[in-house]
């Protein structure tokens, strides 16, 4: 299920998102309840969301776990389009923003895809906004800005930035989707995952019996790039394993390409000192 963000009044949303309003609100009625919020509205949304999935968020359901109505809610928060780009801009700020100012620009690089990859796996729903419209609010800036910085550090063209910007997002993305996926298989389907592989492994073998005949270069690189077997009661699925050391690798081979530019750049722009034309020597 794909959800886009910003569907709501642009002013109105903006402003709660930038908390051009975020005043103090009414009590909305007499007794002993807590004064409602609109952080606190949120933070329920994201309890339901990372609890029960996007397909369980309502006002009503929100409304619940604060015990409340959906009714009191409306009093901060127009509705839920608004609420998703309040969510998804709130869980943002769980992201670093400094990584160590001397490391190089490959292990900042690699701490930033990690932490963004255990960030997408904690909150799955994430991934189920789509990127086609932005949210614009104050966390998700801050976590394109801590990127921009930290690529900033290879002294590429900025043209070639932005693109790399774009392109690092969408693998940690895919990956993460990829972890949060087979985690979520099993109980999803009902279905274990050796036994679903298992199962069609057996049925595949007796439908396409010349299979290996039929498709070469998968069935060499089956036999040839297949890891060791994992025991089955380790502590992370199978599934999961094998996704985070696809990221882990596609990761290294991305920022080899990176690094590939870095030094076709430094080779067409040579700092002071290095040789080549402009070169200071002493």
């Amino acid at each position: 299920m794909v959800v886009f963000a910003g569907q709501g009044d642009a002013r109105r949303s903006l402003s709660l998102l930038w908390r051009g309003d975020a005043q103090a609100r009414p009590h909305g009625g007499p007794g002993p309840k807590p004064r409602l919020s609109v952080d606190a509205i949120v933070s329920a949304a994201v309890a339901v969301a990372d609890e029960e999935g996007m397909a369980a968020l309502s006002m009503r359901a929100v409304g619940e776990r604060l015990g409340r109505t959906a009714m009191a809610l409306y009093t901060y928060v127009p509705g839920k389009s608004e609420l998703l780009d309040l969510m998804y801009d709130a869980v943002h700020a769980e992201l670093p923003s400094h990584y160590p100012e001397q490391a190089p620009w490959r292990t900042s690089l690699t701490a930033w895809a990690q932490d963004l990859l255990e960030f997408y796996v904690r909150h799955p729903w994430v991934l189920q906004v789509s990127q086609a419209r932005p949210v614009l609010g104050p966390h998700e800036y801050a976590g394109l800005d801590t990127l921009v910085r930290l690529l900033r550090g290879t002294g590429l063209d900025a043209r070639l930035l932005r693109r790399l910007v774009g392109t690092l997002f969408h693998f940690v993305r895919g990956a993460a989707g990829t972890v949060a996926d087979s985690r979520q298989a099993a109980a999803a389907t009902g279905s274990p995952d050796e036994e679903w592989w298992a199962a069609r492994a057996a049925v595949l073998g007796e439908m396409v019996p010349d299979f290996a005949d039929r498709f070469p270069a998968v069935s060499r690189l089956e036999r040839e790039g297949t890891p060791e077997p994992h025991m089955a009661d380790g502590p992370v699925p199978y599934p999961e394993r094998e996704a985070r050391e696809t990221f882990r690798v596609g990761l290294g081979v991305l920022l080899d390409g990176i690094g590939a530019s870095v030094t076709a750049h430094r080779g067409r722009h040579p700092e002071p000192g290095e040789h080549g034309t402009g070169a200071v020597r002493a």
